[in-house]
């Protein structure tokens, strides 16, 4: 047996939509929305600079079914650059590239193997001792445990099996193709190719159990260097496996403490250092696309509240402050909290407490919850799937959830917030 290494990678997504670009122009959007693309073409350079022997792909290569034939061709062009280098590929579909999914085919370049559907297939490269084991997934939601079915290992060569699975809804991920860690283990296989889970985890050394991770992070529950995993093994052992970035666009959560805040400059210049400090030392030289999350007790919290638009730009303002291709801005939240309590407020004699008081008598009418269910309820019900099972406005989500009561407290927050005195104006 030869001494090689290999690249695992997963959960590609290419040309998959990245969130929060609606509307948003310019040329750190435009990267954004090709940042899959540009991750895999450094996934394809990494592999041609290491020198691997193959390349195993788990699953979800792509996001879905194709818009145009150009999401195909781009694939194939990348796998002819490895083609020319004599490094094979081995790919796996998942459930977001079943066989199903995909309508559009394309001849794919003879150096890409890729796993049959139909049951377990077993490809060898013979000349370094190489086993590999997997099935692709036929549709979308595959409940089976195909595992079950993988073949034992070929003895006196390096098994590998690839496998695209939730095993047991690892990371709160839709548990397809159910498994568990000990069957894996207890297959025989040297390694374990895995995907569909987007964060990269070693579950276990000896023999290896590896999700690499997706490629490029898509939104903000994404957040870290993503990208793949290298493995080197000699005389039949892995004895070394690092994890290589291939990201161009890294997502991150920034929190700004606006406690003692009396103006929004104020808040404003504190974006600014914690986008500076983070794009020193979270983005490595990538674009850096954040959510600021604002936080603490201040005199400004009404007006950061009602002043969204003035907040949002003057904190892109602040990104764009930095330089070309350094950061920019997804989403500003707000989670501040008035100087004066909101229990105060509603203890009021005045308009104030009183319409404190409507609104907390709100929670309990019942025409009137009635009525928000028929008005509001209805239209939630219309929403896209992804936008009712993905919402992270807090109001959205207490509406989808049709928990009306909540709902009218967040209203309340910022009501009070907003006329109250002490708002910061």
């Amino acid at each position: 047996m030869s001494d090689f290494r290999f690249l695992h990678a997963a959960d590609i997504h290419l040309d998959s939509p990245l969130r929060g670009l609606s509307g948003q122009e310019g040329e750190s959007a435009m990267r954004i929305r090709g940042a899959t693309r540009e991750a895999l073409e450094n996934l394809v350079s990494r592999a041609i600079d290491e020198e691997v022997s193959f390349v195993i792909i788990s699953g979800d290569l792509y996001d879905g079914d194709w818009k145009d034939y150009r999401t195909g061709l781009f694939f194939v062009k990348q796998m002819g650059r490895l083609s020319e280098t004599g490094i094979s590929v081995f790919l796996l579909y998942g459930n977001h590239d079943a066989e199903s999914q995909i309508t559009r085919r394309l001849l794919l370049p003879s150096n890409v193997r890729t796993f049959s559907s139909k049951k377990p297939e077993t490809f060898t490269l013979p000349e370094i001792g190489v086993v590999l084991h997997g099935q692709s997934f036929r549709q979308r939601d595959v409940t089976d445990n195909l595992a079950t079915n993988y073949p034992p290992p070929v003895p006196g060569n390096f098994n590998i099996g690839v496998l695209h699975t939730g095993l047991g809804g690892m990371g709160g991920h839709v548990n397809y193709a159910p498994c568990t860690l000990d069957e894996l283990i207890k297959k025989g296989y040297d390694y374990w190719a895995l995907g569909h889970v987007h964060q990269t985890t070693v579950l276990h050394e000896w023999p290896h159990v590896v999700f690499p991770g997706n490629i490029q992070g898509r939104h903000i529950r994404e957040t870290g260097p993503k990208g793949v995993c290298l493995v080197t093994v000699k005389d039949g052992e892995i004895r070394e496996m690092t994890t290589i970035p291939v990201d161009v666009v890294r997502w991150a959560r920034l929190s700004v403490d606006a406690e003692g805040c009396h103006r929004m400059t104020e808040v404003v210049d504190r974006i600014g250092a914690a986008l500076e400090e983070a794009v020193t030392t979270r983005a490595d030289g990538r674009l850096l696309a954040c959510r600021i999350e604002i936080a603490g007790r201040t005199g400004v919290h009404g007006q950061l509240l009602s002043s969204e638009e003035s907040l949002v730009s003057n904190t892109r303002a602040a990104a764009l402050g930095l330089g070309s291709d350094r950061a920019w801005i997804e989403k500003v939240e707000v989670s501040t909290r008035p100087l004066v309590d909101e229990t105060l407020l509603h203890d009021r004699e005045d308009a104030l407490g009183e319409f404190s008081h409507l609104l907390e008598q709100a929670k309990d009418d019942k025409d009137l919850l009635d009525q928000l269910e028929g008005d509001i309820g209805g239209l939630v019900r219309k929403l896209p799937h992804e936008i009712r099972t993905d919402a992270e406005d807090p109001t959205l989500e207490s509406a989808i959830k049709g928990d009306y009561g909540t709902m009218i407290d967040q209203v309340k927050s910022f009501l009070m917030a907003r006329l109250s005195p002490a708002n910061g104006e």
